[in-house]
């Protein structure tokens, strides 16, 4: 499948020139085409942001929503029909700032999502303050003396709610990412991929040099299956490795919930049975 099915023709695109988010857009879609999986097929849902505005340069279904708030819709959307390739795609500010606690019990949840987040360590869509990723130090138009706080490492916090696939990636290196990111997707669960994006308006010290000086990648001597070995990588902080961390094959939310025990359907096809609706309201009904 050729990646123009994806395109939606010569528009204006509202990201800085040389901005990270280009090479993940153009990524995602050769990833995508690789897997031959159709525009008509799939949804991508995003939040508030820079990298939430990915769904607009996407010719596809999209759900762009409130900020913090893509990853239940993405659940939902999942769980309703579970034909599509439902990706929840937004910046580190959105899905792990906003977004944090659906973060966390989304991991917990396991819906059949992949949940890729653009990373730049920075707020670009207003104007530069640190974001839950920010380094200790980083100076911003917000924090004149520096970030003062411990940056939220999500790959940490990813592998220790035992997450079923968790990897990072450089947008940069665009072949190693498009491979990561069609393991996520073709990962049955919840899969995260962080990935690495300069943003070369606000971001000064977190640049594409800083990047390929400060990154490497995991090696066939580390397995992916071994929790405690994933933690530990997710937990270094010299150089950072990218590659697959973790990988945890385990029933997902829409197994677990029995939906489609015994009716494949689905749950949008299906007809509502409006006197159990009614019983059901009536139960919640309170005695006046």
């Amino acid at each position: 499948m050729a990646t123009d099915v994806f395109d939606v023709g010569d528009i204006d695109i509202a990201w800085c020139p040389g901005c990270g988010n280009y090479p993940i857009l153009k990524t995602l879609k050769e990833a995508l085409a690789e897997l031959n999986i159709a525009p008509t097929q799939m949804v991508l849902v995003s939040g508030i942001g820079q990298a939430a505005k990915i769904p607009h340069y996407f010719k596809t279904n999209f759900f762009n929503g409130l900020h913090g708030r893509a990853l239940p819709p993405a659940t939902a959307i999942r769980a309703v029909n579970p034909n599509l390739t439902v990706i929840a795609e937004s910046g580190d500010g959105d899905m792990y700032g906003e977004g944090g606690n659906h973060f966390l019990h989304c991991i917990r949840r396991n819906p059949n999502i992949t949940n890729i987040v653009h990373d730049n360590m920075i707020y670009g869509l207003t104007k530069g303050q640190a974001s839950p990723t920010s380094p200790l130090g980083l100076k911003t138009p917000v924090q004149v003396a520096g970030v003062i706080l411990e940056p939220f490492n999500p790959l940490a916090v990813a592998v220790a709610l035992d997450a079923g696939f968790v990897a990072r990636a450089n947008a940069a290196d665009r072949d190693q990412t498009k491979e990561i990111l069609k393991r996520a997707i073709q990962h049955k669960g919840y899969a995260l991929v962080d990935i690495f994006q300069p943003c070369v308006t606000f971001n000064k010290l977190n640049t594409y040099q800083w990047f390929k000086e400060h990154v490497y990648y995991l090696d066939d001597s580390h397995d992916a299956s071994n929790r405690g070995a994933a933690f530990a990588k997710a937990t270094e902080t010299e150089r950072l490795p990218l590659g697959v961390f973790y990988v945890n094959p385990k029933d997902s939310f829409e197994e677990n919930t029995g939906m489609y025990r015994e009716d494949q359907r689905p749950l949008h096809e299906r007809d509502v049975d409006f006197d159990k609706l009614q019983n059901l309201i009536r139960s919640f009904a309170m005695d006046v």
